[in-house]
């Protein structure tokens, strides 16, 4: 195996990177890190690092140095859109040094995303969708999948641990800002008492559910992503929810069939500031919709899908769950399952009338190639997925080709 040194810069709030980082210098490789704030020193321990406390225009010289002075061959970093890692990003390309990004999973839960140079929108997955049909032949025995817990309590426990050790952020590195849109205390304070809105509807939401598909009433589910989410700020022409509310329910009035409804399920991880309820609710009045629009904080999502007469998302990874149960699925920014084929690809006026399902065949090629290429069996937060995750990773960091850059070569010679 050739031997690399490898560049961690920011992850998620978990011991995730340095025990990928531990599993790389039992390997052979060399692992430095750059600290961003005081979470990233925290979790990071002792192990080789340079703090970083300049401003940002300051950040590509600082990481030419790091790539000259330790023979960077790769960085590894979570979320290409950070602002610490945009920069990061851009100087890499130039020096000739591989980039590595991380991110949530495409296909959850149990899975996490790797790729190469860019995630989500800037995936150099291929649009084409022949390319997935040609490349699903070239697929090896597909893995097994090993479920562990996932318990939300430790997730939010680092969160804590991270943004604790932040508090001295203003001595020890002063020109630190945080990628959220808020501090974590507000952020902290806004889930709280969302989720107990969450609890106090949990039987309210079910019946719903349960009402539309015993009634066989003709719905479209939006479902609803974090304001904050690099999808939306910066892969989509939306600014926030409300803009995206306003966009569909604006066509849902003019367009949709007038015996259907539309349901709108919040995302189970917001923080509750923005009050989505209240704002769809002066939404549905304007257009005249206050008898035909539905509103959920919780509920089975898979459930709902399956029984919809289509989905409608900016770029969610509900889309791929909802092709998955072959449910009719516009997409309103282009997500990496935007394929002619999967989604519908006419306009969204035309979609409450004209949409049909996802071709069975195809998505099951995309599906095969996309867990294939990208995906990693575990998870950040747990000690059963990080274990995996780390195995997972550590294998497709090390080889000198990744299993995207196999497939390209593989359904090119078709």
């Amino acid at each position: 195996m050739l031997k690399r040194s490898y560049l961690f810069l920011q992850g998620v709030s978990s011991p995730f990177f340095p025990a990928l980082a531990d599993r790389l210098v039992a390997q052979g490789h060399a692992v430095f890190k750059v600290n961003f704030n005081g979470g990233d020193a925290a979790y990071w321990g002792r192990r080789p690092a340079a703090s970083f406390r300049g401003d940002l225009e300051a950040l590509e010289g600082f990481l030419s140095d790091i790539y000259r002075r330790h023979g960077i061959t790769d960085q590894i970093l979570f979320g290409d859109r950070r602002p610490v890692h945009r920069p990061a990003v851009n100087r890499a390309a130039t020096c000739g040094v591989r980039t590595h990004v991380f991110e949530e999973g495409y296909f959850r839960p149990h899975w996490i995303t790797l790729e190469r140079e860019g995630v989500n929108g800037h995936s150099l997955l291929p649009r084409d969708p022949d390319w997935f049909r040609a490349a699903a032949e070239y697929l090896p025995p597909q893995r097994e999948v090993q479920s562990f817990p996932g318990p939300f309590w430790l997730r939010a426990a680092h969160d804590v641990c991270y943004h604790g050790a932040g508090l001295l952020n203003p001595v020890l590195y002063p020109a630190y800002q945080t990628h959220g849109p808020v501090t974590a205390p507000v952020e902290y304070w806004g889930f709280v008492t969302h989720m107990l809105r969450v609890r106090a509807r949990r039987q309210q939401d079910a019946a719903l559910i349960e009402d539309l598909v015993r009634q066989r009433c003709p719905y479209y589910v939006l479902p609803l992503q974090l304001n904050s989410d690099a999808q939306i700020r910066d892969h989509s022409r939306f600014t926030d929810m409300r803009e995206v509310m306003d966009h569909v329910l604006a066509s849902f009035a003019r367009h949709a069939p007038s015996a259907s409804r539309l349901v709108v399920k919040n995302h189970p991880l917001d923080t509750g500031l923005s009050r989505h309820d209240k704002v769809l609710k002066a939404l549905a009045r304007q257009y005249d919709l206050l008898d035909r629009v539905d509103y959920l904080e919780s509920g089975n999502l898979e459930y709902l899908l399956d029984h919809a007469r289509g989905l409608v998302t900016v770029n969610s990874t509900v889309g791929g769950v909802g092709l998955g149960l072959a449910c009719p699925t516009l997409a309103l920014s282009d997500p990496i399952y935007n394929l002619p084929g999967l989604t519908y690809q006419g306009a969204l006026d035309d979609f409450w009338t004209q949409a049909e399902p996802p071709e069975p065949a195809l998505f099951a090629a995309y599906r095969d190639v996309v867990m294939y290429a990208t995906q990693i069996n575990g998870g950040f937060y747990s000690p059963q997925g990080i274990a995996l995750a780390v195995q997972g990773a550590a294998q497709v960091l090390g080889a000198q080709t990744s299993p995207l850059e196999f497939l390209m070569g593989s359904a090119r010679s078709l």
